[in-house]
């Protein structure tokens, strides 16, 4: 709700320079995330141990609190130690990832993970949305604490709603050696090290532009008054987007196993990577808010075709003893993605400009096709 926010936040807590303000929120944007790629494992190995739901709770419930801390935030300093500990705390996504990887029937892996892509992204569109207009209305500092009270009303429904049927299938007191050989597993198995790489490049094109979007939309728009309301909708509109094609891309990719095997899979990537790179090339160019929105239309659609995908394909990799595990490293990924790609996008925002940032995301969404290429087959 508050993320896309972030840069007019850092400015009401005393950053004024519009060089320290991008690069300031690539270092906050990038926080939580540090801590995220080691901790997630660990996660993820504790959740096949002892309860994938169990996790999952105590993630929302942790992300709740972080959200609380981050709203007493008095300086850049503590706002980034609070996004640090919601790092550690949180991670609620891998969890859920996790729990319905584990859950959901082999043939219909495709789907469900385009369903939860499509409940992600929905949060993508409203939250922003609403941010926005309350931005605008209350303060950011508001913001953090209803998002927090949102988290806790959610975590009760989790407990009462969600049924766990697969879980304790590791041994107690092994933790540690299943995080080794979930490890060794992955980055030995040729496809799945190749998937892991994809995850990392298709996020750090998302990332590398997210904290420096509010300002690129501030800068396109130029002296419009409700700048947080403009920029809430021209960041939601991908997530509609996301929220239409997500579905549909995970039906198109069961069809297209069944049919074709995993050469299905490497089609439905090509054609995604080269569509996102396509829409952040033109968003590079815009200079009307209409054609940013237009590219960030462009972008969730295939971004639906893009993430759930080589989720698909790690989780049909994998027994279902090693779900948690093996799709915790898979989110590591991902976080590695959201410390490197904030943390680029401002410094080169603070450095060359806003624009450079979108064409070096288009540049590695097309160089990333070749990659797509070598994971045809299942080891």
């Amino acid at each position: 709700m508050i993320v896309p926010f972030l840069p007019f936040f850092i400015r009401e807590l005393g950053v004024r320079d519009e060089a320290s303000v991008a690069r300031w929120s690539g270092i906050i944007f990038s926080g939580p995330f540090i801590v995220s790629f080691f901790i997630t494992p660990i996660w993820g190995t504790l959740g096949d141990r002892f309860g994938r739901k169990l996790i999952m709770v105590r993630a929302i419930f942790g992300l709740g609190v972080a959200q609380f801390l981050t709203g007493l935030s008095q300086n850049v300093y503590q706002l980034f130690i609070f996004r640090i500990i919601q790092g550690a705390i949180s991670g609620f996504i891998p969890s859920a990832l996790a729990f319905i990887s584990a859950e959901t029937p082999y043939e219909k892996k495709g789907y469900a993970i385009g369903t939860l892509q499509t409940a992600t992204s929905s949060g993508q569109l409203l939250g922003p949305l609403f941010g926005g207009v309350l931005a605008d209305l209350i303060g950011y500092r508001h913001i953090f604490y209803l998002t927090g009270v949102l988290c806790f009303v959610s975590g009760f429904l989790l407990i009462f709603g969600a049924v766990e049927s697969k879980k304790n299938n590791l041994k107690s007191g092994n933790e540690l050696k299943n995080l080794i050989e979930n490890y060794h597993f992955a980055f030995k198995n040729k496809s799945i090290s190749i998937a892991l790489v994809l995850i990392f490049l298709s996020q750090v094109t998302v990332m590398i532009v997210q904290p420096i979007f509010a300002l690129f939309v501030e800068y396109v728009a130029k002296n419009v008054k409700h700048i947080s309301t403009l920029t809430g909708i021209a960041f939601s509109i991908a997530g509609a987007f996301t929220i239409l094609s997500a579905p549909m891309w995970g039906k198109k990719n069961d069809s297209d196993f069944r049919k074709f095997g995993f050469r299905g899979y490497k089609r439905n990537l090509i054609f995604s990577f080269s569509g996102v790179g396509f829409a952040f090339i033109l968003q590079g160019l815009s200079n009307s808010i209409f054609v940013v929105i237009l590219s960030r239309a462009l972008f969730g659609f295939f971004l639906g075709g893009m993430v759930p995908v080589l989720y698909s394909f790690v989780s049909r990799n994998v027994n279902e003893d090693k779900q948690g595990g093996i799709m915790g490293i898979a989110s590591s990924f991902t976080t590695l993605s959201n410390v490197v790609g904030p943390g680029l996008g401002g410094i080169i925002a603070g450095f060359w400009g806003l624009r450079v940032g979108f064409y070096l995301s288009g540049f590695i969404a097309f160089a990333s096709v070749p990659l797509v290429l070598k994971i045809t087959k299942r080891d």
